[in-house]
């Protein structure tokens, strides 16, 4: 009897289960109000009313069945910054060499001056928000300057290595941490930027969808669905993201976010949505994913700065190591939201030079008061 009253449980749980799958978007032609779990069903309905699905994974063909995606320029610059970060690192147990850096950074010779393993056409220098590459340079010869001090412990003035545990970090003598702020800074003046502002853009966004580039070469996709294509790129994810979580850059921490913002869901469902909506002419649900995308970006890094800065709070004084690395993290993503579009940014470009000046010169200086400072500030806006 036992088992029986368990199998028939069982079977009742299994029902309700299914009766909750369904088209969750509230914006799809078969929204289900009692669907709890998106089972990838949803249709969408063009100008001219024909209906499309959306996949659930980044994976788009055309009639004939050849993948119309491609974004082999993204990755490379996603590896390029990935062989710079191990370089930079390095600097906690000898000299970085300032012209590596630079040769990375502008992938002198397609090899990054021979300091990468691979060779592309490709380089991060040149995608830099304009404004701020001497900035990036500024910050390479700080962490090589600061790597000639690697056998010095990091102090007020001093720059050098502070280590918590197994780690360790690599210091200027101001008590900021170069590698952070060069990868996490160019995650948002490369990655963010090119994606929200220039992909994501009038200029790339208003050209032809009707032909195949250069489908005798294998280019199948149209000049608008490359551009989008181009910005998932940037995002740095698998395709079937969030299913698989990448370890580094935007992807892995919009994971890190999502349990608060629902970011995975959004960030990916809409960069499925967009392009789908291109590849049926539906411009009306493209910007509308456009927008959603750029404004949990920008939540994204914003939420990233509060989470370092109150991580930071536990550690400061008891393990100065881990309290001025999250700090200089903090710095950067809060640096980030410099890089949201201005047409939606919560925050203006004076608000966010008044958040970015709430950061002393001299790290060793900050208090708990004063970050707690820098949170509200972001709060008041995110």
């Amino acid at each position: 009897m036992i088992r029986k009253i368990f199998v028939l449980t069982a079977a009742a749980a299994m029902l309700v289960a299914c009766k909750k799958e369904g088209c969750t978007d509230e914006t799809a032609i078969n929204y289900s109000s009692e669907a709890k779990k998106d089972d990838g069903s949803c249709k969408y309905e063009t100008s001219g009313g024909e209906s499309y699905n959306i996949p659930t994974t980044y994976v788009f063909k055309d009639a004939n069945g050849n993948s119309t995606v491609s974004y082999g320029g993204q990755i490379d610059r996603l590896n390029q910054l990935e062989e710079m970060v191990a370089v930079m690192k390095s600097g906690t147990e000898g000299v970085v060499a300032e012209q590596n850096l630079l040769d990375m950074y502008a992938n002198t010779g397609d090899n990054g001056g021979g300091n990468f393993s691979f060779s592309s056409g490709k380089q991060l220098e040149n995608k830099t928000f304009t404004n701020d590459v001497q900035m990036f340079k500024d910050w390479m010869a700080d962490l090589a300057n600061a790597s000639t001090d690697f056998a010095e412990t990091a102090a007020s003035g001093q720059a050098g290595v502070l280590t918590s545990g197994s780690s360790k970090y690599l210091f200027d003598a101001n008590g900021y941490e170069p590698v952070q702020l060069i990868e996490k800074g160019l995650m948002g003046a490369v990655f963010m930027h090119q994606a929200v502002n220039g992909y994501f853009g009038e200029t790339k966004m208003n050209v032809d969808n009707s032909n195949a580039v250069d489908p005798t070469n294998g280019k199948y996709y149209t000049e608008m669905e490359h551009h989008f294509d181009e910005a998932f790129g940037y995002f740095g994810v698998p395709t079937d993201f969030p299913t698989n979580v990448p370890g580094s850059f935007w992807g892995k921490y919009c994971d890190k976010r999502d349990a608060e913002l629902n970011s995975n869901s959004v960030m990916m469902d809409n960069f499925l949505k967009g392009r789908a909506a291109i590849s049926n002419n539906d411009l009306t649900s493209r910007d509308a994913a456009i927008t959603e995308i750029r404004q949990m970006w920008e939540l994204i890094t914003a939420k990233q700065a509060v989470y370092y800065l109150n991580s930071a709070k536990a550690q400061l004084g008891s393990d100065n190591a881990k309290a001025f690395h999250a700090l200089s993290e903090a710095y950067a993503f809060a640096w980030n939201i410099r890089y949201a579009p201005l047409e939606t940014r919560k925050m203006s470009q004076a608000e966010h030079g008044t958040l970015m000046n709430m950061f002393p010169e001299n790290m060793w200086n900050i208090s708990i008061a004063d970050i707690n400072s820098i949170v509200a500030e972001i709060e008041a806006k995110y």
